[in-house]
């Protein structure tokens, strides 16, 4: 008899060749057959699993975004056991520099995908969207948890630190693309600002 296809494995298979072509010729250059091509199926498989290349795109944003996600899990739990508040946010702003194919994938296809939203309110409306709000949220919390024990100064405006260092991250990895500063100074930029609101822990 002939094997069933895996459908899920299909539609990941189909996601990461999108991926593959917008980090390397850009969003620009991914369609239906493209997509096709690059993951070695016929357009008619790869329209049966999507039926618009928006809602393909859509599929692997999600799909690079769970893929970070575990990479940020795996940065959290490699910071120490338990993890502090600092390791949990350096953890979170570190992931969030293109510092190998991956990240680097991801800064360029959210970045593209953001950027066409601004003009598509059909892209804006799209829940992916609401990640930044989501992380800001999450970063707001783990500064409060850091006040609350005393491992940060309880003067601070955790919501506003969060934000600015979102955006701060956000735009060290665009620097980090386009060649302007080193992923390692980065790191460091975010660590110098970090030491400021959320302190290493003494040993």
């Amino acid at each position: 008899m002939p094997k069933l296809a895996d459908h899920g494995q299909r539609r990941v298979q189909i996601a990461e060749a999108l991926l593959r072509i917008a980090g390397s010729s850009g969003l620009h250059a991914v369609t239906m057959r493209s997509v096709a091509a690059e993951a070695g199926f016929s357009v008619s498989v790869v329209q049966y699993y999507f039926e618009s290349k928006e809602k393909l795109l859509l599929f692997a944003l999600r799909y690079l975004a769970r893929r970070v996600s575990e990479r940020v899990e795996a940065r959290i739990r490699a910071s120490g056991s338990p993890p502090t508040s600092r390791g949990v946010i350096e953890a979170v702003l570190a992931q969030a520099l293109p510092t190998d194919a991956e990240s680097r994938t991801f800064h360029l296809v959210y970045t593209a995908y953001a950027v066409l939203s601004v003009t598509d309110p059909a892209l804006a409306a799209q829940p992916f969207m609401a990640a930044p709000d989501e992380m800001r949220a999450f970063l707001t919390d783990r500064i409060r948890a850091a006040q609350s024990a005393g491992e940060a100064s309880p003067d601070l405006d955790a919501h506003a630190e969060a934000t600015g260092l979102l955006a701060m991250s956000a735009g060290l990895g665009t620097s980090v693309l386009l060649g302007q500063v080193t992923a390692g100074d980065a790191l460091s930029i975010l660590r110098y600002h970090l030491d400021r609101i959320v302190p290493e822990p003494e040993t």
